[in-house]
């Protein structure tokens, strides 16, 4: 039986050589072991953005933010989706955010 570690592992081995369908089947084996995996749904969020899936990366990396709401990098990479699907407004709301978290630490 793998671990999600494992899964994790393999997906960004499957991302780095674009095969970014193999990289979202393994991050979601990953997220299925563990759905508090924070890191695997950041990682799924940016092959979902590889992929032009934007929908699917906002909501992936929506769900990790409900996880861990403090972590800037996660805000920023939200910022990144909403900018790349044209939404700046919501994009430079979640960069306030990212630069507040990023002041606490």
């Amino acid at each position: 039986m793998s671990t999600k570690e494992e899964h994790y592992e393999q997906g960004f081995n499957f991302f780095v050589k674009g095969m970014v369908d193999e990289a979202i089947a393994e991050y979601q084996k990953a997220i299925t072991l563990d759905p508090q995996f924070t890191m695997a749904y950041l990682a799924l969020s940016m092959a979902y953005e590889k992929k032009e899936a934007l929908d699917e990366a906002i909501a992936t990396i929506k769900k990790a933010i409900e996880l861990d709401p403090e972590d800037p990098l996660l805000h920023t990479s939200l910022s990144r989706f909403y900018q790349k699907k044209g939404m700046i407004p919501e994009a430079e709301q979640e960069m306030v955010i990212a630069s507040s978290l990023q002041r606490k630490f």
